[in-house]
């Protein structure tokens, strides 16, 4: 595809995204960012931001964009958002906590310099779990976001609402801002399905790209050895697109790697004859929803009679993994929040109840974490302790690599893509989510999604069809590393196949 035909179809589709907005902001040039603004103020409602740029800093994205960016780049002038845990210059990065309220980074992460570079407008920062510890974005200091799939269904005005359905999390206000049509696309962070989760309930596409393609500098850490930037937009194209502008080797992050570097914009017209897929058998577990897995069965039935090739495949580890994910997860935590002290950045408290550094500590860290923060440092540190180093830590790392084997063998075995489910429900609503603590919502939620991450390899959520009570249903695809030009060119197939009706105005 030519950058002129590229070009089109992308502006084409953040014209069609926010039309959904009468409203008309004067101070910015005509075109996608007016639109994107006008559609921001809204839908101010869902709150999905933390902050939004102000007309000043937006025309001076404008202008640097016309002179900086090349004419070629199909993103110029573009409107993208990003989660707010990533560093932007000009922009408060909170991650949702009271720790971070204040904080003001000073450089762009790699990933948001890219993209500026390219031409994008950042039209601000989007709602989160507090430091990405969730999968309702619900635990925010900015308050919870609202799913806009279903607000139909409760008694609500323009700002207020009896209950709604949760956009999953953590990424949840990138997902609301992208399925409601407030941005081009939007940045997020993956960690055990933080982008790959609420896609699936918001009904976009979400990317968690293999780990090591995508700079981590300037991304917040949660847990180092999984943390990924994800992408989320309204299409395949899209997605493929912001990951080929956001990928590569960056000399500030020594996770990076060197890799094939060519385009992976999936072509328009497209074949999966001989397309190996698998269907494990594993990813079936208690508590899928019988709607979840007809769409599963249903859109392999699909794919075999395109051509596709189906076989049940087995990773027989995954019935272990969510634990071996709930011991490494706080393990890491631990040692990443243990730079939060009150000294050098972020919260400090005023009063502590002792005259001592250590006392400083403590009360700094009680003031500034939530329960669920704390909760996870507190198991993250119990994991690490020297009598339990061994039988924990080191046991839930053995795991690790048998689920990593377990995806290598699949590959082995000739499967190019898994085809799985990504959440196990529909988007729930928020009075039923806050029925379980955070601990036992992970332990459900991210079921299909966190051994990708364990294994550093690529997957991406897609919405299929809408449930029988109008909400988004979606499926995932998973592949080896370095193989998101496979995984674009089957999600842009079955994109075609399904034409999922996406989000509509109320």
């Amino acid at each position: 595809m030519t950058s002129r035909v590229l070009n089109q179809v992308l502006r084409r589709n953040i014209t069609s995204n926010a039309a959904a907005s009468n409203d008309r902001a004067q101070a910015i040039n005509n075109g996608p960012v007016k639109e994107s603004l006008a559609a921001i103020r809204k839908f101010k409602h869902l709150n999905a931001f933390t902050f939004v740029a102000s007309e000043e800093l937006l025309e001076e994205q404008l202008r640097n964009a016309a002179i900086n960016s090349s004419q070629d780049s199909p993103l110029r002038g573009l409107p993208i958002v990003v989660k707010d845990n990533f560093c932007v210059r000009g922009m408060p990065a909170t991650c949702g906590s009271k720790m971070l309220s204040r904080f003001d980074p000073q450089y762009n992460a790699t990933v948001v310099e890219k993209l500026i570079n390219a031409g994008v407008v950042v039209m601000g920062k989007t709602n989160m779990d507090e430091f990405g510890m969730g999968n309702g974005t619900v635990d925010s200091i900015h308050g919870p976001t609202k799913n806009v799939w279903g607000l139909e269904k409760f008694r609500c005005s323009s700002t207020s609402f009896d209950d709604w359905h949760v956009p999953g999390g953590s990424s949840g206000g990138s997902a609301v801002a992208v399925a409601a049509g407030l941005c081009f696309g939007a940045i997020g962070s993956d960690t055990g399905g933080s982008t790959r989760n609420p896609a699936s309930y918001c009904g976009v596409v979400g990317l968690k790209p293999t780990y090591g393609t995508v700079s981590r500098h300037g991304l917040i850490p949660l847990v180092n050895s999984m943390d990924v930037p994800g992408i989320l937009t309204k299409n395949v194209v899209n997605c493929a697109v912001l990951y080929d502008t956001m990928k590569g080797w960056d000399s500030k992050d020594s996770t990076t790697v060197k890799f094939d570097m060519r385009p992976t914009t999936p072509s328009q017209t497209g074949s999966i004859k001989g397309f190996r897929i698998g269907v494990p058998k594993d990813f079936q577990c208690e508590g899928m929803a019988a709607d979840v897995i007809e769409c599963w069965k249903s859109t392999a039935d699909i794919l075999e009679k395109e051509g596709a090739q189906i076989q049940e495949v087995s990773l027989p580890h995954t019935k272990y993994s969510i634990v071996c994910y709930s011991v490494l997860n706080p393990c890491e935590v631990a040692s990443n929040m243990a730079r939060y002290d009150g000294l050098r950045y972020g919260h400090r408290a005023t009063k502590p109840r002792q005259n001592s550094t250590e006392a400083l500590y403590a009360q700094t860290r009680h003031e500034g974490f939530n329960l669920v923060v704390r909760g996870r440092i507190l198991a993250g540190n119990y994991f690490l302790l020297k009598s339990n180093y061994d039988k924990y830590f080191l046991q839930a790392l053995k795991v690790r690599r048998l689920i990593q084997q377990d995806f290598e063998n699949v590959w082995e075995k000739g499967v190019d893509l898994l085809l799985t489910p990504c959440t196990l429900t529909t988007a729930p609503k928020y009075t039923d989510f806050l029925k379980w603590d955070n601990r036992k919502q992970s332990s459900v939620q991210d079921y299909c999604t966190q051994s990708a991450n364990m294994a550093g390899v690529p997957a991406l959520s897609m919405p299929i069809k809408l449930s029988q009570d109008g909400l988004p249903l979606s499926l995932q695809l998973i592949g080896p590393r370095f193989s998101e030009n496979k995984i674009f060119e089957m999600a842009k197939f079955v994109e075609n196949l399904v034409r999922f009706p996406g989000y509509k105005s109320i």
